[in-house]
């Protein structure tokens, strides 16, 4: 019943796209590479611990990499620089996250561009953007795209509302990164296709900074919440490292916690994820957040670095001197 909408929404992304591409709609362009990563399915596919995954290595592969992001759920509508101080409401969870967890320079703003710009004139040392999100945001320019997909792939293979495709698939895109089976039409991709491996860090981290092992934490009864697009899969992943989750809650994807208060009965031990924790401690201090860990081939990476050689002309020895 609802493939006529699918198909309206199909023909009015696919005429968006022709014309940012025939340059009737500008794109712009920056002096430095844009990595856009995103997805082409609603809902969190797992961008965020990929982006953080991907600057932490181009840092280690000596890029100074920043980080823009529109700032989805925050309450302000302006451009502006995420510091690790900042409050959640008026960055965005994520955005947050990143600022505190990569240690690079990160902007929100509506329009990526211009959260880049923002972000080179404050920080003119980068010499590469990564795109949180925005595989559909034509108006940056970018040099790279990777697309990620959850355990659950392309799903029906509908477009929107029909399915939870945002755009047709297979589409051209520089590499697949995906958490399930490889979706087809991945094959030919340029930077190659990569399982990605997630799991739990082994400790948790408290207000304080300080990490408490998960092993301290097994014999204890522990309360986990999760505001996040797929939060089960949370749940499942405590429970797989032997950890006695007594009980869960489950709430939509960047609540703001501020009404909320956990079950105090039993003396349950408060778990939250990594992304939940800046809006959590402030009414629940004592709660512990649970990082995620993403692993990635590391051919991948030696192809992107590869790829952003061949952009910036830069050799590998200057590259990781610098």
């Amino acid at each position: 019943m609802l493939s006529p909408l699918a198909v309206l929404y199909g023909a009015v992304a696919g005429l968006r796209r022709r014309l940012y591409r025939t340059g009737i709609l500008h794109s712009e362009r920056l002096p430095v590479p844009v990595v856009v990563v995103g997805n082409v399915i609603a809902g969190g596919a797992g961008k965020t611990p990929v982006v953080q995954a991907v600057v932490r290595e181009l840092r280690q592969l000596g890029w100074r990499p920043g980080v823009v992001s529109r700032g989805y759920g925050r309450g302000t509508s302006d451009c502006r620089e995420v510091l690790p101080d900042s409050l959640p409401a008026n960055v965005g969870d994520e955005p947050l996250l990143l600022a505190r967890s990569t240690g690079a320079p990160v902007f929100v703003a509506p329009l990526r561009a211009q959260a880049a710009r923002a972000l080179l004139a404050q920080h003119p040392g980068t010499d590469v953007i990564v795109c949180d999100d925005g595989l559909q945001h034509w108006a940056l320019a970018r040099d790279i795209e990777l697309c990620v997909f959850n355990e659950e792939g392309i799903g029906n293979g509908f477009l929107l509302p029909a399915g939870p495709l945002r755009e047709p698939w297979p589409r051209s895109v520089d590499a697949v990164l995906h958490a399930g089976p490889a979706p087809r039409g991945a094959e030919a991709t340029p930077l190659g296709t990569h399982a990605l491996r997630r799991s739990l860090a082994s400790h948790a981290v408290g207000q304080d900074g300080q990490a408490v092992p998960l092993a301290r934490l097994r014999n204890r009864p522990l309360h986990a919440v999760a505001a996040i697009a797929r939060p089960q899969a949370f749940f499942d992943m405590l429970r797989a490292e032997g950890l006695d989750v007594a009980d869960t809650t489950g709430l939509p994807d960047h609540y703001d916690f501020d009404s909320w208060k956990p079950n105090e009965s039993g003396g349950m031990t408060l778990v939250c994820t990594e992304k939940d924790a800046a809006k959590l401690w402030k009414t629940q201090p004592h709660a512990l957040a649970v990082p995620l860990v993403v692993e990635i081939d590391p051919a991948f990476f030696e192809r992107l670095h590869g790829r952003l050689q061949a952009f910036t002309g830069r050799s590998l020895s200057s590259a990781s001197a610098s």
